[in-house]
């Protein structure tokens, strides 16, 4: 293999997604420059049987991490490998990302105008029925996401749903932080890249996220049995806001207060909860990982 585009697509558990994925990745109009890296976070549910032809026919490249790193150590993973292979460029996404059939064209026309000068480029992330999908919208600056879904234009924050980013910046910048393991780590990365480099949003990239739910991840709402998670969410932020110095330690504290307020008047299992975020959040203070950078 070895093509230009080497698109990463991290899965755990989720096979019938990671088939629809894989298709679409294969009917790219840009598809004789993409080679498929299957970053396997060691499923349980038969996930290299369930996709074992596309490995037969050298369709993809299929990688075991041998345990699960989380979304975040499944990135970093994926990253290194591509680099390690001498590709151009990276196509970052999770195994529930649908591409449509030119969102890779699109994203080559989109560095071919910039010349290679950028950091990142970012697709235009629909959910299964067609609305912009409210997880992924990107932000144009921690305070602000972009409203106009149109438009090509600067942009400072980008989810992993469809990250398109030079292997020459990976390079300069490093890893995404594997120790996040969940949450995050797309935010942080695009940010610490952002500092560095103009980032774009392309419009005429479009990808459909197959999540469960078109709503973000919030502790308010969530049930019982997945409150814990949220854990890295506080405790990675801390390290997310950290890269903007006073103005992001204001913001984090803002958006702490707008958490307490949340859960003191719509959460169930109030104490919990406050409870996980300021423990988390504390942990976060002490919480340094160190960028690995690859040759």
């Amino acid at each position: 293999m070895n093509n230009k585009v080497a698109a990463i697509v991290v899965t755990y558990n989720r096979k019938k997604l990671l088939k629809k994925n894989i298709r679409a990745l294969l009917a790219q109009t840009y598809k004789n420059f993409l080679d498929i890296l299957v970053i396997d976070n060691a499923s349980t549910d038969f996930t290299k049987e369930a996709i074992q032809q596309y490995i037969n026919n050298k369709d993809i490249i299929y990688i075991n991490t041998g345990k699960n790193l989380g979304g975040a150590g499944g990135f970093n993973f994926g990253m290194r490998k591509a680099a390690e292979l001498n590709y151009k460029f990276m196509w970052i996404m999770d195994d529930d990302t649908i591409p449509t059939p030119t969102a890779l064209e699109e994203l080559i026309k989109e560095d071919k105008k910039l010349n290679g000068n950028y950091g990142f480029l970012s697709s235009k992330v629909l959910w299964k029925d067609n609305s912009v999908c409210k997880m992924n919208i990107q932000k144009r600056t921690k305070w602000r996401r972009i409203h106009n879904f149109e438009t090509t234009q600067n942009i400072q924050y980008a989810s992993f749903v469809s990250f398109f980013i030079p292997t020459k910046v990976v390079k300069k910048m490093g890893l995404p932080y594997k120790e996040f393991f969940i949450w995050s780590d797309d935010w942080e990365y695009s940010r610490r890249i952002s500092k560095k480099y103009t980032c774009r949003y392309v419009p005429d990239s479009i990808v459909k996220h197959w999540c469960n739910s078109n709503v973000g991840a919030d502790i308010v709402d969530a049930p019982a049995n997945r409150i814990n998670r949220f854990s890295y969410l506080f405790r990675n932020d801390v390290v997310l806001y950290r890269l903007d110095g006073l103005e992001g330690s204001f913001y984090l504290n803002l958006r702490t207060i707008k958490y307490i307020i949340k859960i003191l008047l719509k959460g169930n299992n109030k104490k919990q909860k406050l409870h996980i975020m300021f423990s988390a959040l504390k942990k976060g203070k002490n919480f340094y990982p160190v960028i690995e950078y690859i040759n």
